[in-house]
Parts: structure tokens; C-alpha cells; sequence
């Protein structure tokens, strides 16, 4: 029997694996041959194979329903593209999987091309993952939250959802008609009276007792058909319960039906696109101009929009359109699970393959269509159009971010266009909860997924000294670039780096890269300038030169949003920081202390400095802590004795 397709097993990788070694450099005839002595050892059968070249790194993975006649195309040079012709000239050896059918070939190719990231390969270019709704279901109460990530948790996942901005609107909307808790199972635990969600009739406060366990669960299964489309049944019921209400003069729950329902239909409003015929589905529309492509995704839910977004695949030089939508299907559902239903503005060349690997995936039929006319057809032409217009604003944004890096270089006196911009920012309170932060920028604008935020940890950096934390933040960058990108090859190495400070931290960083033996990676830092006043920067380099550009420049105007979003993400790495230290206790760090124990902890002694006062024979009263425990809690506090 065939095993499911997240299965471990389903893949003989091990008893299939063909490595051939050659020379380093690129030749075509080396290629050729390469691929050839593997072609001797293939089975006519499914699976997948990875192009590498001499140092072993992946060129370009690709599936095939017989492996021995797909490679041996590779061997007519004089049928292949370009593009092709330069992955065969430095491809050395090859590695070959075999599947049970296609459709799993089809799903391993995705999820190596998403591990491998290969060079030859249609690239699906995201900074994050999808956010979904959660309701939980770990607790009586069931609560109602945001969720982006591995789908670990125990539960029901709508979604996904463009933005994490359609899901809090959702959420909201949620609250307002249904009153389900978004508070941590920790807060529930310790309220004893209502918070103002339920003042401000956003929660049906089932922490102190003001809904039943049986009353809660009826809510819940309201939300759950309102997240499946079935909201017409909610409506129906609400209006039932408000005219029972008003029958029985009790006004005031007549008037809280009322507000339920007055926000149902501002929802059904605001989300519904006369698509309730579609139920759940996927529509996708690609545009394609000056040699860039843009897919245009719209999410449709039980009939609601649960919004749109934007995709720029890579790598689709000389690429045919139907070819390079089909390949970013494959990748864009290896992360979110498909709905029953996915609509494309064209023909795809393998889309019953799809159809089934995509069905395997699911575990339930999933159908893909072009529609050619109906509500359908126009609901893809919106998308189309949606598409057209998204492409013509980045060919915009792209040749002026293009002019303002080839200014920069100019003005910096680079040797060509930086294609990877570091810029670093620290934050902190007096030195609390200190963080440092870095974003990347570079041609295509700010690359998100390659943020990163740096806890400061270091016990020899003073707490508050700005110069100590950017000595901290770039030395532990540049000690993990030499670890992991010795020689230079993945991208990672920084091509400029800027600096949000004046002289002390320009100086902090280049003793910094001395000490890592880096001199050819271009430092520069920007200070406010007088009186801190916006368009005054000062822009310091190494060895005391100056540079200031006029108030209307566009390339300091660029320079500015590059420090400005190095600032937001600093700031907002430390709010995050300071709210969990607000939220924590010194409870958390004793070793063998868990969430029941701290709670037990807590309710017995009132707060955590009680705790840490208490005596042995104190601590050992308390329920739920047993001798051991407590003399774990007790050295904690006393290492002394």
C-alpha cells in the first residue's frame, strides 16, 4: 500500500543515490559526461533527481515520471536552452531519489527545491509564513488566537489568511459576535473578576464563572460555522434569540443580539465578494513584463475573502509562464494546506499531476480549473488584473531603488551596486532588556525573512554603553559568517553596512572587522547631525570623512528609510523583550519549576518575593510542592544555605 506523503519511509533515497565527481570548472562536455555515466545506472521509474556541481551544492532539482528518459534529455545539448546549457557546464554529479508515483516525486520536489533553494530552479520568494486563526482545543474554554508556524498545537486552523492584518480584523470580528476568550490559559486561571473585554462586550468572561462550560461550547460552535461560511445560519439564530429577548422584555439582551448582528452583517459586508458558490478556494492570475513575473493569490474561505497577495518568483529567465505558475503551486502548498478547490488564470501542462499530488497532500479530492466564463472567469480576471497593476508598481519601485543603489555606490565610492545592505540599530531603557537589531536590504527591496534581532548577553558589555552592544551585535555576526560562509559563496556577506550612530559606534564596528581580519566590506555610519533635525544626517566613513546630501535628495531620502526601518525593528524587538519581562517572574528561572508549580507557588504565597523569602518549612506546606521541590526552590534563593 502506498504510504501518506508526509511519510518518512516513502522515499528509497539511500538505495538510489548515483554520485559522479568531476572537474571544477564549467565545460559542457564535462557535464555531459557526467550526466551520461549516471544515465547507465537509472531505472525507468518515478523520482527525483538533484543536479550538483563540483563542490557538491545543488544546481537544480527536477521530478520525472521515468528518470532514465527525463536525465537522458539533458544529454541533447543542441534541444536545450541557454539557462540549461549553463546549469549541464557545471553540473558534476547527480543524485537520484525514486517514488512510488510522480505525485509523490512532484511533492519530494518541492520540498527540496524549498531546503535547497537551488539557482536553476523557479523560486517562490516570501519574507514569511501564512498566519492562521487557532481555536484551540487543550482547554475547557476553548480561546481564539493568531498562529503563524509549524501547525503543532492541538486545535482547528482557518486560514491562511494575506495578512496578519486580515486575521486581527477577523479576530475582532470574532470577539464582537461571539465573545471567545483571547487571554492566555495562565490569565484565565488568576482572574476573579472580569477584565474590560467583557465591560466592553468582547468576551463572554467564562474565567469567573459568567458562561457554563455548556454555554461557551454553543459559542464556540457558532465560531465555527461562521469560519466556514455558514454564516447565514448564525444570522438566522441571532435574530431568533433577539426576538425571544424583546418578546420576554429583557431589553437589555435583546440589545446584545442586536450589536452581534449588526457586526455579522458589517462582516458579511466587508469580506463577501459574491462568492459563496466558490466555498473554499485559490485563485491565481500571473502577469509577466520587461522579464518579471508577479502571481496574483486571492484566499477565499467559505464564500468570505480572507485577502490577497503578491508573489515575485525568481529565477524565471527564459521560463515559460504556464511552467513557472506551476512550479510556485508546487512550492506555495508544500507550507498551506490546499482547499478543495484552485482556480488559474491558464492551463498548466500537468495539472491532473497536481490535482493528485495535491489530493494525496489533503487527504481529500482537490480540484484545479481555468474557467472560461461565468462568475468564476471574472473573479480570475479581477485577479489578473490585480496583477497586472501589482507588476507595474514594482517595475517602478525597481528602477528607482536600482538609481538610488547606483547613486549610493557613487557617493560611497563603492566598486559596483551594493546587492546586500546590512543596517544595525540598537535598543534598549536605561539599558534593560537590551537588544541589538539588523535588516537587510538590497535590489529587490527589504529582504525580511533575513532580519535578524541579537539579545544582548555578553557579561562584559556595561548595560546602557551603546558602543559595547554594537561591539557585541557585530562581533557575533561576523564570528557566524565566518562559520558559516567562509569563502563567500552563499550571499550572506554584506557588501555595505550602515550604521545608525556617529563617530564611537563607526569605530566600535571597524575594530570589530580588524579583529575578524575584514577589510573589504565598506562601513558607514549616520548621525542625526544638528540638532537632530530629519534631512541633516551626517554620514561618517572610516578615517574621519564626511559626507551631508541636499534636503530634497532622493538617495538621502532612501538612506533615511533604510535607518528609519533598522529603528522600528529594534524597537519593537525590545518592546517585545520588556513585555515579557513584565509578564515574567523570578520563578521562572529556578530549575524544575514549571507553569503548575509556579501557579501553586503563587496562589499560596501571593507573589514571587514571598516565595523567595520563604522559609524551607514554609515552602514545603505549600499543595502540590514536595520536599524535593522545595529545597530546589530554597537553594535557588539561598545559594549560601
Amino acid at each position: 500500500m502506498t504510504e501518506k506523503p508526509d511519510s518518512p519511509d516513502r522515499f528509497n533515497e539511500e538505495k538510489a543515490t548515483y554520485t559522479v565527481r568531476g572537474a571544477g570548472a564549467p565545460d559542457l562536455e564535462a557535464g555531459v559526461a557526467a550526466i551520461r555515466a549516471v544515465v547507465k545506472t537509472l531505472p525507468v521509474r518515478p523520482g527525483v533527481y538533484r543536479m550538483l556541481d563540483a563542490r557538491g551544492d545543488v544546481l537544480y532539482v527536477g521530478k520525472a515520471r521515468a528518470l532514465k528518459n527525463r536525465v537522458t534529455q539533458y544529454t541533447q545539448v543542441a534541444r536545450q536552452p541557454k539557462r540549461l546549457l549553463r546549469m549541464i557546464s557545471q553540473t558534476r554529479a547527480m543524485q537520484i531519489v525514486t517514488t512510488n508515483n510522480e505525485a509523490e516525486a512532484l511533492l519530494l520536489e518541492a520540498q527540496l527545491i524549498k531546503r535547497y533553494r537551488p539557482p536553476y530552479n523557479v523560486l517562490l520568494r516570501d519574507d514569511k509564513s501564512f498566519p492562521f486563526i487557532l481555536l484551540r482545543e487543550d482547554h475547557d474554554f476553548p480561546r481564539v488566537q493568531l498562529h503563524r508556524g509549524a501547525r503543532r498545537l492541538k486545535g482547528q486552523y482557518y486560514g491562511p489568511f494575506a495578512s496578519a492584518g486580515s486575521v486581527r480584523n477577523t479576530l475582532n470580528s470574532l470577539q464582537k459576535l461571539f465573545l471567545l476568550r483571547s487571554c492566555s490559559d495562565s490569565f484565565f486561571a488568576n482572574r476573579t473578576r472580569p477584565c474590560l473585554l467583557y465591560q466592553i462586550r468582547r468576551c463572554s468572561a467564562p474565567c469567573v464563572g459568567r458562561v457554563d462550560e455548556s454555554g461557551y461550547a454553543e459559542l464556540v460552535r457558532d465560531a465555527k460555522d461562521f469560519l466556514s461560511g455558514r454564516s447565514t445560519k448564525i444570522q438566522a439564530k441571532l435574530q431568533a434569540l433577539m426576538s425571544a429577548a424583546s418578546e420576554e422584555m429583557n431589553f437589555e439582551l435583546a440589545a446584545v443580539y442586536r450589536d452581534r448582528l449588526r457586526a455579522l452583517t458589517y462582516v458579511q459586508g466587508s469580506q463577501a465578494i459574491h462568492a459563496e458558490r466558490l466555498g473554499d478556494a485559490d485563485l491565481f492570475a500571473l502577469a509577466c513584463k520587461g522579464g518579471t513575473m508577479c502571481i496574483q493569490a486571492f484566499f477565499i474561505r467559505g464564500g468570505q475573502n480572507w485577502g490577497h497577495r503578491s508573489f515575485f518568483p525568481a529565477h524565471t529567465s527564459d521560463v515559460p509562464e504556464a511552467e513557472v505558475l506551476q512550479s510556485f503551486l508546487v512550492q506555495f502548498y508544500e507550507e498551506v494546506p490546499p482547499p478543495r478547490l484552485i482556480l488559474t488564470d491558464r492551463v498548466l501542462p500537468e495539472a491532473d499531476l497536481l490535482c493528485e499530488a495535491f489530493s494525496a497532500r489533503a487527504e481529500r479530492k482537490v480540484a484545479l480549473k481555468t474557467p472560461a466564463r461565468g462568475e468564476q472567469a471574472r473573479m480570475i480576471r479581477q485577479a489578473a488584473r490585480n496583477a497586472e497593476e501589482e507588476l507595474d508598481r514594482r517595475l517602478a519601485e525597481s528602477s528607482t531603488q536600482a538609481r538610488n543603489l547606483r547613486e549610493l555606490a557613487d557617493a560611497f565610492e563603492l566598486p559596483e551596486p551594493p546587492q546586500r545592505i546590512e543596517v544595525y540599530d540598537n535598543s534598549h531603557v536605561m539599558g534593560t532588556n537590551a537588544v541589538g537589531a539588523m535588516i537587510v536590504a538590497g535590489p529587490e527591496g527589504f529582504r525580511k525573512n533575513q532580519y535578524r534581532k541579537f539579545n544582548i548577553k555578553r557579561p562584559e558589555t556595561v548595560p546602557g554603553d551603546d558602543f559595547a552592544m554594537m561591539r557585541e551585535v557585530l562581533s557575533r555576526r561576523f564570528a557566524r559568517l565566518e562559520k558559516e560562509d567562509p569563502d563567500r559563496s552563499k550571499g550572506e556577506w554584506p557588501d555595505l553596512l550602515l550604521i545608525d550612530g556617529g563617530k564611537g559606534q563607526l569605530s566600535s564596528v571597524c575594530e570589530v572587522m580588524e579583529d575578524a581580519g575584514v577589510h573589504d566590506v565598506p562601513v558607514v555610519a549616520v548621525s542625526k547631525g544638528p540638532d537632530r533635525n530629519a534631512g541633516r544626517e551626517i554620514f561618517h566613513l572610516p578615517g574621519g570623512r564626511e559626507i551631508t546630501f541636499p534636503l530634497n535628495a532622493p538617495l538621502l531620502f532612501y538612506l533615511q528609510r533604510l535607518r528609519d526601518e533598522a529603528h522600528r525593528f529594534a524597537i519593537g524587538a525590545h518592546r517585545q523583550k520588556r513585555a515579557k519581562a513584565f509578564t515574567g517572574s523570578t520563578l521562572d528561572d529556578v530549575p524544575g519549576i514549571g507553569p503548575g508549580r509556579k501557579r501553586a507557588l503563587l496562589m499560596h504565597f501571593g507573589t514571587a518575593r514571598a516565595v523567595r523569602n520563604a522559609a524551607l518549612q514554609d515552602l514545603e506546606k505549600a499543595p502540590g510542592i514536595s520536599a524535593g521541590v522545595a529545597q530546589k526552590v530554597y537553594d535557588y534563593f539561598h545559594p549560601g544555605g
